[in-house]
């Protein structure tokens, strides 16, 4: 007959177990997550360049920051995968990156408001539609593929208690509804001619990131128990 001690100790070792599984899933994910921003990204912004697109330069941008904040997360991780940190350390450091992130957000609504207005009133800036179809595949992949990573992130963060990962699922999130804009600004661009309509149609990107930059600034986003 198994004493209540040793099954209590059974039962922690079993808990240990599957948070230890856990955190090794959550470091997959946020592996994967950076090697997709830095094509993502890297592609985005090369294309934006090349077009003088300023959706695809914004959208390249928001997944520079993303990246940032994927390894943020990545380094708390790694921190608790080595047991080498107490959770009051862990916390204070996701929530001064919580805020770092919120604010570069900012800094994005900024570029986007300034370079939109400069492109509809100043520059007049065309877009190059001929970069336009790799840009729209760019955007179906990430529409595919950020809403299924994100929803693993949500439910390892719901296992793990952690904030930190339930807002790394959150930018994937948006980064999938981001990427919508990206596709129909694209492809309205390049079947309608009007040179008008990816300035203004980078506008949408702002609800969005302005919405976001305050949950983590405030803390609902980065300074949670993980």
């Amino acid at each position: 007959m198994t004493s209540p001690e040793a099954g209590l100790e059974e039962t922690e070792s079993q808990l240990v177990a599957s948070r230890s599984a856990d955190i090794q899933l959550a470091l997959w994910l946020t592996y994967i997550t950076i090697g997709w921003m830095t094509i993502e990204g890297a592609a985005s912004l090369l294309l934006g360049w090349a077009s003088k697109s300023l959706l695809l330069e914004a959208f390249g941008i928001d997944s520079v920051i993303e990246l940032f904040s994927a390894a943020v997360l990545l380094w708390r991780l790694r921190v608790e995968a080595s047991g080498t940190a107490t959770s009051e350390h862990v916390n204070l450091v996701e929530h001064r990156a919580a805020r770092l992130v919120g604010y570069s957000l900012y800094v994005l609504v900024a570029y986007v408001l300034f370079n939109s207005g400069y492109g509809l009133f100043i520059a007049k800036r065309i877009t190059d539609t001929h970069e336009s179809v790799w840009g729209i595949l760019i955007g179906v992949v990430a529409k595919v593929g950020m809403p299924i990573l994100a929803a693993y992130k949500m439910k390892v963060a719901a296992r793990l208690n952690s904030r930190a990962l339930r807002a790394d699922a959150i930018e994937s999130i948006t980064c999938g509804y981001l990427s919508i804009v990206l596709m129909i600004g694209l492809a309205a661009t390049r079947l309608l001619g009007w040179w008008w309509l990816d300035s203004v149609a980078a506008l949408a990107l702002i609800p969005f990131l302005i919405r976001e930059a305050r949950a983590a600034i405030s803390g609902e986003c980065g300074c949670g128990n993980a």
